[in-house]
């Protein structure tokens, strides 16, 4: 796969690139926003897609059968040592989708919610508009690298019903060490607390770290829920599709009487299920080819910012495509480093704030390292302008 290639996304009426101006006010802005990459897919999944576009019959599709299940199953045994059941698994149009239906089976109104803080900022909504509280547990800043608060986790995590883990951790990049999750879930059993695990970006992981599943703990704790995509891994968000893993059946039933006769998602998106099998079955080498790729970009940023961008700290992160930029200690406001971005530089890197964290930028590293390259230049050049050079 050729990662350095670069693809014009202009007028495709594509979220990142057309409509910048919702996010930054801005028009023609060079953008590394929301979480999508600008990768093709793997050309598996094309060849596939095209078969598809070729029968040129597009009817009612069924998701609930073993072509669908075992590519899930078989892809966890395979990469994550872990064993899932066909029976858990369940479609889903989206992993947000997921959480919102798993917030309302589990709790009720005025239920507390934990999750690590910062925190993907559709967390926040998910919670607060279905009438539930947040509940933040602040990751701390342990030598350049957030750790979790045992403090606070082991003292508060009692007040919560539902604790909802970003695994990998977006916006930080942290990978939840085994240590780390058995903690977390030793709490959860003690309190009664049941978790939901987004694990979008599980694929997505560098170095010596390892993803670990939260149904690798299904013996030790039942009350567990993973939800995920291939659609972050094999860049398909447009194609629709995603995933549930309830092992409890009632809660099972609960969902699809949820999907199937309250909101009529009977029918998955044929291109996205197939999408799914295809990057689940076929395309191993693609994954690890990107991860090595996006790993190489992560490192030409920090060697950028330590030799070009005083006041900027940044270390390389466990996983995800996000890089989390410090930038607390410069002199100017998150306002003011964010004008001179949009109205100097042309650039477009969303700010902390949006995660619960000012003080930081978080830069999606998902691309050609020659557009990270122009983007980093163009960062300099906005900084350049603040500080009068």
């Amino acid at each position: 796969m050729n990662f350095d290639e670069v693809n014009n996304r202009l007028g495709t009426y594509c979220t990142q690139w057309d409509f910048i101006e919702d996010r930054f006010q801005e028009k023609d802005l060079l953008p590394f926003s929301i979480s999508d990459t600008d990768f093709k897919v793997p050309p598996q999944i094309i060849n596939r897609l095209e078969q598809l576009v070729q029968h040129g019959i597009f009817g009612y599709t069924r998701w609930n059968h073993e072509d669908f299940k075992s590519s899930i199953t078989n892809y966890f045994q395979r990469r994550f040592d872990t064993k899932l059941e066909a029976d858990w698994i369940l479609y889903s149009p989206s992993v947000m989708y997921s959480v919102s239906v798993l917030l309302r089976l589990l709790s009720k109104e005025k239920a507390v919610i934990g999750t690590f803080s910062p925190m993907y900022d559709a967390f926040f909504h998910v919670i607060e508009d279905n009438n539930r509280i947040l509940k933040e547990f602040h990751l701390i800043k342990n030598n350049n690298r957030f750790v979790i608060d045992e403090e606070q986790l082991e003292n508060e995590i009692k007040e919560c019903d539902i604790f909802l883990l970003c695994s990998p951790h977006n916006p930080t990049g942290r990978v939840w060490t085994v240590k780390e999750l058995t903690k977390i879930i030793e709490l959860c059993k003690q309190y009664n607390v049941k978790i939901i695990s987004d694990e979008i970006h599980m694929d997505m992981v560098f170095q010596n770290h390892t993803h670990t599943p939260i149904m690798k703990f299904y013996k030790e704790y039942k009350e567990l829920y993973l939800v995920s995509s291939s659609s972050k891994t094999f860049n398909t968000p447009g194609l629709i599709g995603s995933y549930a893993c309830i092992p409890d059946e009632a809660v099972r039933e609960k969902f699809l009487q949820q999907t199937r006769r309250k909101d009529f998602l009977n029918s998955a998106s044929i291109f996205g299920m197939h999408a799914l099998m295809v990057g689940y079955q076929e395309c191993d080498d693609y994954v690890d080819e990107m991860k090595t790729y996006i790993y190489k970009n992560m490192c030409f940023v920090k060697d950028y910012i330590d030799q070009n961008l005083p006041g900027f700290e940044f270390e390389i992160p466990d996983g995800t495509y996000l890089a989390w930029i410090d930038i607390s200690k410069l002199e100017f406001s998150d306002e003011e480093v964010q004008e001179a971005f949009i109205k100097v530089g042309k650039v477009a890197i969303m700010s902390g704030k949006t995660y619960g964290k000012a003080g930081y930028l978080r830069l999606n590293c998902g691309c050609p390292k020659s557009k990270l390259e122009e983007g980093m230049h163009r960062v300099k050049i906005a900084m350049d302008s603040l500080h009068n050079i």
